[in-house]
């Protein structure tokens, strides 16, 4: 038999022993090949505890004989060339335990597999599709990450919109989700989606977080090469593509990853590391280098063959505290007696630097719930090395504050202002996630205080306070047109609503905002950087009026951002400022822009100059300045 490079190698089993082997997927699964003319599928597959597999399927008669795996030595890893198979071809693995059970598996490697209920694996070529987006991949790698702006659109691709075709769901496929996300997005100046569930997964109401098809795009939108067209879709109209990823655990259903070959195989063996109690998940074994494998060439996979730009890594604090929803008794600590997962974290700084270095343009965001240190700190400096880290202290502080009627705010002003006491501690993101927004939390306008145009209006102060604080943005679907409804997997967002004035009226604020976010450096330059950001009061808990400002390298175009959290008009109110010059409105809850004030030298907020700057109930004003660094005289001192 000739041997073809989809054949395993001595390399790729030393490789993939040594938990390095970054492209692992090109020869575990199911390849379209030739052997000695003859074309024909070869199969591959790691059981280490198997006692026998077999390949079963249409092309068989899902019938085994005839069909069995030879085992690869000791790597664990059995194999099978046959010409039965091709493209299209669905197929099993049917694996004999040494206890005398028969379990018939999907393909852990599969690139494409069956529609729910549905679960066979797919014979699929994912090499063919001809790419469109070499101007977009080249442009990512010239700015740091860090530098650029960053509004991300979170999207269900099931729920965003369906279509009335007369099927249950009524799914857009990828082509037809790639058009009209394009044009919305566009619209509103989104410059990121961030896709919820892509991965196959078995049950819709787990929003795609238990995995049981790693490497396959999910068939309810269509073929792996239709996803491609998304992701190249939306590259070529200048908007990037970031994957939700969950490292974290999978689920037990009979065809997954669970006990694959009779015995815990990706899973830890020891329940108390291996399973979790709340959720009824298995844990990945970080231990295993195989795992390790499997999983950081998953992670590449999606970046280098789908060309995605960054990975949002679920549940990152489950995987990094070994105690992690378990009580006294329910966990195994480390070698040193603490509660952090030592193989966890190498996993991370393992998965970060292969990444960096292979793909620069490509992000890793860490959802990490806690205060864990040094999430994006680089692996020289002990920390995990991801590029950015959800700031769920914010959001929770955020939430908290803007759900109170505004006769308390004033008692929980620094709800507001605490966040800047860590803002530079990590590389952040600001969101306002699908998990705000679901299981009786209420959407963000049904989470606003007040009668019916109250809401809008503290949505409206609210979203200006988050456009300004430093960090990268985040909003899931829905919000930017002030959806009442809690979201649901199972229905479409109510898009009807943006026909009603004053949710068409949020929708185009929330778009201005976005607009001078992504016009002005000055809302994203600095976000990393202590400089860039300067309050003028973040005291006045009397008034719940907030101001800052946010600057540019250069100073020019700086911007002023003034918040009044009250229904209290302020007729006189004077905004410090920190230097004199011309200062130009761009935006008030009105939509109003173009008024120019002139800094007088009236002291107020600590600050030598202000400007009169009259507020209505729920009143914002963002204003356009050139920062100019305010010389201090010199007291001459008596010879």
């Amino acid at each position: 038999m000739s041997i073809n490079n989809v054949f395993l190698t001595d390399t790729d089993k030393y490789l993939f022993g040594k938990g390095t082997h970054y492209e692992i997927y090109e020869k575990l699964g199911a390849h379209i090949t030739e052997a000695d003319g003859r074309k024909g599928v070869y199969f591959a597959v790691w059981a280490p505890n198997a006692a026998g597999i077999c390949v079963v399927g249409d092309f068989n008669n899902w019938c085994g004989d005839n069909y069995e795996m030879r085992r690869h030595d000791d790597s664990g890893i059995f194999e099978l060339f046959t010409e039965n198979a091709h493209e299209g071809s669905l197929y099993k693995y049917l694996i004999y335990t040494k206890d005398g059970r028969m379990l018939y598996k999907a393909d852990p490697y599969a690139t494409y597999s069956q529609r729910r209920p549905d679960n066979a694996s797919i014979v699929y070529d994912i090499n063919r599709y001809q790419w469109n987006d070499g101007q977009w991949l080249a442009e990512e790698e010239k700015v740091a990450p860090t530098k650029k702006p960053m509004a991300i659109y979170e999207v269900h691709l099931g729920s965003w919109k369906k279509k009335d075709d007369g099927t249950p769901e009524g799914f857009l496929n990828y082509r037809e989700s790639a058009v009209q996300l394009v044009d919305y997005m566009k619209y509103m100046g989104y410059t990121h989606i961030e896709l919820m569930g892509i991965a196959e997964h078995p049950f819709d109401g787990s929003w795609g977080y238990q995995v049981t098809g790693y490497f396959a795009p999910t068939s309810r939108y269509g073929t792996p090469e239709d996803f491609m067209y998304f992701v190249d879709y939306l590259h070529q109209n200048g908007i990037g593509v970031i994957l939700d990823w969950v490292p974290a655990h999978f689920p037990k259903d009979e065809h997954g990853l669970a006990n694959f070959d009779g015995t815990p195989t990706y899973e830890y063996a020891d329940s108390r590391k291996g399973e979790h109690p709340d959720w009824g998940t298995k844990i990945f074994d970080y231990g295993r280098t195989q795992v390790i494998s499997f999983l950081i060439s998953n992670a590449l996979y999606w970046v280098e063959k789908f060309h995605v730009d960054g990975l949002r890594v679920d549940a990152v604090a489950s995987m990094l505290y070994l105690d992690y929803g378990r009580n006294q008794g329910q966990w195994v600590p480390n070698k040193y007696g603490g509660n952090g997962n030592l193989e966890a974290m190498d996993f991370f700084r393992h998965l970060n630097s292969v990444m960096r270095s292979r793909n620069p343009r490509a992000i890793t965001i860490a959802e990490e719930s806690t205060a864990w240190p040094g999430i994006t700190a680089s692996e020289e400096e002990g920390g995990l090395g991801f590029t950015f880290k959800w700031n769920m202290g914010w959001m929770h502080d955020f939430l908290e504050y803007m759900k109170l009627d505004p006769y308390f705010r004033s008692n929980n002003h620094n709800k507001m202002t605490f966040a800047m006491t860590y803002a530079y501690s990590e590389n952040f993101i600001l969101v306002l996630s699908h998990d705000e927004v679901v299981h009786l939390k209420c959407s963000m306008i049904n989470k606003m205080p007040g009668e019916y145009e109250d809401k809008f209006a503290n949505l409206k102060v609210g979203y200006t306070f988050m456009m300004g604080h430093p960090g990268k943005k985040l909003l899931f679907m829905g919000q930017d047109f002030g959806q009442w409804a809690e979201w649901s997997e199972a229905k479409s967002l109510d898009w009807h609503l943006t026909n009603e004035n004053m949710h068409r009226d949020l929708q185009k604020y929330v778009k201005s905002l976005l607009s001078i976010y992504n016009r002005y450096k000055a809302c994203y330059e600095l976000d990393q950087d202590p400089e860039g950001f300067e309050w003028m009061d973040p005291d006045d808990n009397t008034r719940s009026i907030y101001s800052f400002v946010r600057k540019t390298m250069d100073g020019r175009d700086s911007i002023l951002y003034v918040c009044n959290f009250t229904p209290v008009a302020r007729p006189d109110f004077r905004v410090g400022v920190p230097c004199p010059g011309r200062y130009t409105l761009l935006l008030n809850e009105k939509c109003e822009e173009g008024t120019e004030y002139i800094a007088e030298k009236i002291p107020t907020d600590r600050m030598e100059y202000s400007i009169p700057l009259p507020l209505a109930p729920y009143g914002t004003a963002i204003i356009k300045f050139n920062y100019k660094k305010v010389k201090k005289p010199i007291k001459k001192t008596k010879k």
